[in-house]
């Protein structure tokens, strides 16, 4: 909850999800770099200069727009190339080692995460591909140092995020968020309620836009009415915070999680990152006593939006309401520990 709002400097609660994501790195005798991406249909070969002029030309175009952020300019930093992100990560991990002739190495990565849906996919590729590549070169750096490398390489990918992905994916649990001058204020939360366990996530299927396309659009819309934009802001921190509050009781108060829920979609509406498609599943789900709220940046236009969120004070019920058919369930535990090293010999 805070989505978007915490690109602005407002609070948001973020939950780490337990569909892994998994990154190998070996050995290449032949010097070269070569990628397994399975989860994208991609594999390729490069060779470390070539890589390594990538990811300076994506850092030197995330600068140029990052100076004066839009829609267009965005494109220009994501481009088409689907293993943007393992490349960028992989550049920034090898500028910080200051390595200047890396030997060859094998990346692959798999994953159980929906890619491009509000999962994080993109965090935890970044974090995942420096993490590793920095263990096999022994340095094994802090975590707050992977965090930020990673969240570097996470910047090609989405333009201006606020971290708070890249800080779940590390740290895991539940955290509580706050972007300020000196960046992303983290403080993990420990809920007395039971409420997160009872909480259901579907995927609504794939956005139509990268997530840096609908942050660059919300920012030209906020630019164009800035006064309308920080009062949905406002609405959407005070809910972030009730729902904290909410989190610390033992005893749940379904009336109120659903007024939460319901206000901050409301919110996330009228920024208008919720497609009219999910807006009618999400109206059906009021209907029955429920809400739902759309979890990760959302969409501009339909059909899909990513994750959905969604509550009724009997959970059972929710698997059982036809408009939910058509989506996947996901069975996830909410809070799940966050990133692990493991060094085989």
């Amino acid at each position: 909850m805070g989505e978007h709002a915490v690109v602005y400097g407002r609070p948001a609660l973020a939950a780490a999800v337990d569909l892994r994501l998994t990154v190998r790195v070996s050995p290449a005798a032949d010097g070269a770099v070569h990628l397994d991406l399975p989860g994208l249909a991609h594999a390729e070969d490069l060779s470390w200069p070539a890589l390594r002029a990538y990811a300076r030309a994506a850092r030197e175009s995330w600068q140029e727009y990052s100076r004066e952020p839009g829609p267009e300019r965005f494109r220009a930093v994501r481009g088409e190339d689907p293993a943007h992100v393992v490349k960028a990560a992989l550049g920034e991990a090898v500028e910080f080692l200051g390595e200047p002739e890396p030997p060859g190495v094998r990346v692959a990565v798999r994953s159980e995460l929906p890619v491009g849906s509000g999962f994080g996919s993109s965090a935890a590729t970044a974090v995942g591909v420096v993490a590793a590549y920095l263990a096999w070169r022994s340095s094994p750096a802090a975590t707050e140092r992977i965090e930020h490398l990673a969240l570097e390489a996470e910047r090609r990918q989405h333009g201006l995020p606020s971290g708070i992905d890249t800080a779940a994916v590390v740290r895991g649990g539940l955290l509580w968020a706050r972007k300020t001058a000196g960046g992303l204020e983290t403080e993990t939360v420990e809920p007395r309620s039971s409420l997160l366990s009872r909480l259901r996530v579907y995927d609504t299927g794939t956005p139509s836009e990268p997530t840096g396309a609908v942050v660059a659009a919300v920012r030209s819309r906020r630019d164009r009415d800035p006064g309308r934009h920080e009062r949905l802001l406002d609405r959407i921190e005070a809910a972030t915070w009730t729902f904290r509050s909410e989190l610390a009781k033992e005893a749940e108060d379904p009336p109120r999680i659903v007024e939460l829920f319901r206000e901050c979609e409301a919110c996330l509406e009228e920024l208008g990152v919720v497609p009219e498609p999910v807006r009618a599943v999400v109206r059906r789900i009021e209907s029955e006593g429920g809400a739902a709220k759309i979890s990760g940046a959302g969409s501009l236009a339909g059909p899909g939006a990513g994750s959905l969120l969604v509550y009724h004070a009997d959970a059972e019920r929710i698997s059982g309401w036809p408009v939910l058919s058509p989506f996947p369930a996901c069975r996830v535990h909410l809070g799940a520990p966050g990133l692990r090293v493991e060094i085989e010999a």
